[in-house]
């Protein structure tokens, strides 16, 4: 069992862009952000009904986060007592410290069932471990069964949300990927398919069934894991998961060790806090739970695989492991203002919103400019430790991983900046000089947009600069309000800064120093 912090290990995906660039990509795209918009506000009001609906919300929270930080403070403990409860069960256990070990061990699975594909429920920790790339490097082709992934794979893409992968897709793109690549895929979709909801499922049903049927061995995640009984448990709203953790001959699951909980009360509140987070529904249409192997009924080889992969790292920080109570139910990124309008591509990484921008640098570190910008993608407006079902506190988070980048020497460009923002303003001569010099160079720029300030690197990839005043509000109230007032020059040593005006008697206009 891993109980120290480790080294993280497993890759980023492959090809995704740094986040300043991919969030000027995603400003650009006007249908993506309009689906963004559409999709993230529609939860956002169905979720509102059904929290008011609860008694006293802020309890279950406060029973939540208490649920999962007694895991975590013991963690070591609670994961062995899931082991010799699997193990007794039924189950074989294994342990993995990085991305390459799980991938491995599932590969190694696999190949011993002599097969050359996997039928996959939706989880994070396999694409976290990129495990379907893995599986396809080895031969062996995974099959993604929820819907929104099963879209995503389609066209070739990454998700772009927690709980709703596809959620930059419209439905005319998704009938239109249906008609282009079903067919490569096994089963081509109707000819006649039109771009209705009901119609598009029906679809992907047809899809899906024969791969249901004929797999052997299928790859799951956990929402939870219970330690004193040993149990799985996900939740899902289609019923592909049901059918993968039932049919198949042989299932492994792949499970972070965050999601254990330390008994089967701690899953009652748990089971009421996020299908109202993440759906804004009262309950999950499906949840499944199963302990280990039962004789004649579902799969008769359960493997789990407890994966690490930088979570130690995360639990040695006592501020920062407060992001592993993270239940995975996306509420934060639908009320942030930054995912809402760059989507999560831009994040670089499966965990994409506010709890990506913490929890990715966490679990990778801060080597990487994109890991070293996340921290930043934020207004620090709150509305995320708001939403979040289990009291994540991401503003605290943003904070300290922003104080951990400047430590290490990132965003250098920003910090002279700041310095030298500083100097200026803190002395009202040099801020005169600085406004004449603004004002000087908006009147020779006019109404051109500023679109890239040598020197400043990825600050301006993702933003216009503001075009310089070409007057200051100092000298427009001089010029306005001049009669009866002596302007006086930054040079004067007995005046104040260039453009302001001062009365007779020393006084600003409006009231006394």
């Amino acid at each position: 069992m891993v109980t120290q912090p480790v080294q993280q290990t497993s890759p980023t995906f492959v090809g995704m862009p740094k986040f300043p660039v991919a969030a000027r990509e995603a400003l650009a795209n006007t249908q993506q952000r309009t689906n963004l918009h559409n999709a993230t506000h529609t939860i956002r009001e169905k979720r509102a009904a059904v929290v008011g609906e609860v008694d006293d919300w802020e309890a279950l929270r406060v029973a939540g986060a208490e649920a999962k930080d007694e895991a975590l403070h013991h963690l070591g403990d609670y994961l062995e007592q899931l082991e010799e409860s699997l193990t007794a069960r039924g189950a074989t256990v294994h342990w993995a410290r990085d991305a390459a070990e799980a991938n491995r061990i599932v590969i190694d699975i696999a190949r011993a069932k002599e097969v050359d594909e996997v039928v996959k429920v939706k989880s994070m920790a396999t694409q976290e471990i990129e495990l379907n790339e893995a599986l396809e490097e080895a031969g062996i082709h995974a099959w993604e069964t929820d819907l929104a992934e099963l879209i995503v794979q389609l066209f070739g893409d990454r998700p772009s949300h927690i709980l709703v992968p596809a959620i930059h897709r419209n439905r005319t793109e998704i009938r239109d990927v249906f008609l282009r690549q079903m067919g490569e895929f096994g089963r081509p979709a109707p000819a006649d398919l039109t771009d209705d909801p009901a119609r598009l499922a029906e679809a992907a049903r047809l899809h899906l069934r024969e791969k249901f049927l004929r797999a052997k061995v299928a790859v799951s995640g956990a929402n939870f894991a219970i330690a004193d009984t040993g149990t799985l448990v996900v939740v899902e709203s289609e019923g592909n998961g049901r059918m993968c953790l039932t049919l198949p001959e042989t299932l492994i699951s792949v499970v972070g060790i965050e999601k254990v909980l330390p008994t089967w009360d701690d899953l009652s509140p748990m089971l009421q806090l996020l299908p109202r987070s993440s759906t804004g529904e009262r309950m999950n249409p499906y949840t499944t739970m199963w302990s280990g192997v039962h004789d004649g009924d579902g799969p008769q080889e359960v493997h789990v695989i407890l994966l690490d992969n930088g979570r130690t790292h995360v639990l040695a920080d006592s501020v920062g492991r407060q992001a592993l109570r993270c239940i995975r139910c996306s509420a934060c990124l639908n009320v942030c203002p930054v995912y809402e309008r760059t989507g999560g591509h831009a994040y670089g990484s499966v965990y994409p919103g506010p709890i990506g921008a913490v929890l990715n640098p966490q679990l990778r570190g801060t080597a990487s400019e994109v890991d070293q910008s996340l921290p930043y993608a934020s207004s620090l407006c709150g509305a995320c430790f708001d939403a979040c079902p289990v009291r994540i506190n991401i503003p605290e988070l943003l904070v300290e991983l922003r104080g951990t980048v400047a430590e290490q020497g990132g965003h250098r460009a920003e910090s002279a900046a700041m310095k030298a923002a500083a100097w200026v303003l803190s002395d009202p001569r040099r801020l005169a000089v600085a406004q004449r010099g603004a004002t000087t160079a908006g009147r020779l720029i006019g109404k051109r947009t500023i679109r890239k300030v040598p020197g400043l690197g990825a600050w301006t990839d993702a933003r216009d600069v503001p075009t310089p005043p070409k007057e200051t509000f100092r000298q427009w109230w001089a010029r306005e309000h001049g009669d009866g007032t002596t302007t006086q020059r930054a040079a004067d040593p007995g005046g104040r800064a260039d453009g302001i005006p001062t009365s007779n008697d020393g006084t600003e206009p409006g009231g006394e120093r």
